[in-house]
């Protein structure tokens, strides 16, 4: 059976008013919806480019569930779902760790690897890089600078458990300086963790400023 490479990206579909709020109460909805949308869409030129195929399919993992059967479909997203760049799945219900761990069970075999939609900084060497680490390791992270990460990939060569619920991503604190420490307590002694670039998500005023102070 083949074993392709899958990045998933987890994202809110773009809607004013309904993502990034912690954002949009310091810069404004639109400023934030703008930035979503914006961000979003250098990603998936970057990911899932026109010009060659990437070494890895790409999938957009979104919210609300009927975003994924097409109900409201952003056009940003529209446009490479009708090229055939990108794919689409429903996260689902419950917290961070059961919907990824949900979608690590429900992917077609081989590695997988999950990002955020909201890091501009991004690059496909860091995606190559992770893909690479799981090669000879079992689980890959970026971390981030609040103690969480931006990226969490799986080799998957073993099954990862029917039950998102349990597992990998049983009890993390999400949100807090302990999610990158309680996700790696959880990893069996026989399985070993690669990590990568550290990056940050951009959450609030102050690090969409420094974003844009660095972008020039």
């Amino acid at each position: 059976m083949s074993r392709s490479r899958h990045l998933v990206i987890f994202t809110r579909l773009p809607r004013l008013g309904t993502g990034k709020r912690r954002l949009a109460r310091d810069i404004g909805a639109l400023a934030a919806l703008d930035f979503q949308r914006r961000n979003l869409t250098a990603l998936l030129q970057r990911l899932a480019p026109p010009r060659f195929s990437p070494p890895w399919r790409v999938w957009l993992a979104l919210t609300p569930d009927g975003a994924a059967k097409g109900r409201g479909l952003d056009p940003v997203i529209g446009r490479f779902l009708n090229k055939g760049r990108v794919k689409i799945l429903a996260q689902g219900g419950g917290d961070l760790g059961v919907r990824m761990g949900r979608i690590f069970t429900r992917l077609p075999p081989g590695p997988a690897v999950i990002i955020g939609s909201d890091i501009p900084a991004i690059t496909t060497d860091m995606i190559s890089t992770a893909f690479a680490q799981l090669g000879d390791r079992d689980f890959v992270f970026g971390p981030a600078g609040d103690g969480g990460y931006w990226l969490v990939g799986a080799a998957r060569r073993r099954p990862m458990g029917r039950n998102p619920r349990g597992g990998l991503f049983s009890g993390v604190r999400w949100s807090t300086a302990d999610a990158l420490a309680d996700t790696l307590a959880n990893l069996e002694k026989s399985e070993s963790a690669g990590f990568i670039d550290r990056l940050d998500d951009i959450d609030d005023g102050a690090a969409y400023r420094r974003w844009r102070l660095e972008a020039g």
